[in-house]
């Protein structure tokens, strides 16, 4: 589940999940609902890999949503599956999505860059919850 929330001249992005693999594929989700009014009609057409090394958690959920932004702004990938799988290294995850298609994608919001401001990610009780700050 992710949810996003106003933040001055910004906006923030709150998720929330089981796991963490889920988290960082349910903060990938907001991220494109973000870029896009509808998620729904991206396609998964394209598939690939990405691999970010990293051993702390936040700063690994920074570079992931980086690099996704980053495909966005580079090749106009939007993506809509996200397999993540994390380990002691760091994160290979396989994507699916096709090319903006500006017949068929409403864009929402112009996602300039992730922030640090305001990053964490938690463990509480029996879920996974992050939040942090995007700059549109």
């Amino acid at each position: 589940m992710f949810e996003t929330f106003d933040h001055t001249a910004d906006i923030g992005l709150r998720v929330t999940a089981a796991t963490l693999e889920e988290l960082f594929a349910e903060a990938a989700r907001g991220l494109t609902s973000l870029l896009i009014e509808n998620i729904a009609d991206v396609r998964p057409t394209l598939t690939e890999t990405i691999q970010l090394a990293g051993t702390e958690i936040d700063y690994l959920l920074f570079d992931w949503l980086n690099e996704l932004l980053f495909r966005f702004e580079t090749g106009k990938l939007l993506c809509c599956e996200f397999n993540v799988r994390l380990s002691d290294q760091g994160l290979e995850a396989t994507i699916r999505g096709e090319p903006s298609d500006p017949a068929r994608h409403r864009l929402a919001h112009e996602v300039k860059a992730i922030t640090y401001h305001g990053l964490s990610v938690q463990h509480t009780k029996s879920v996974w919850q992050t939040e942090l700050i995007l700059d549109i």
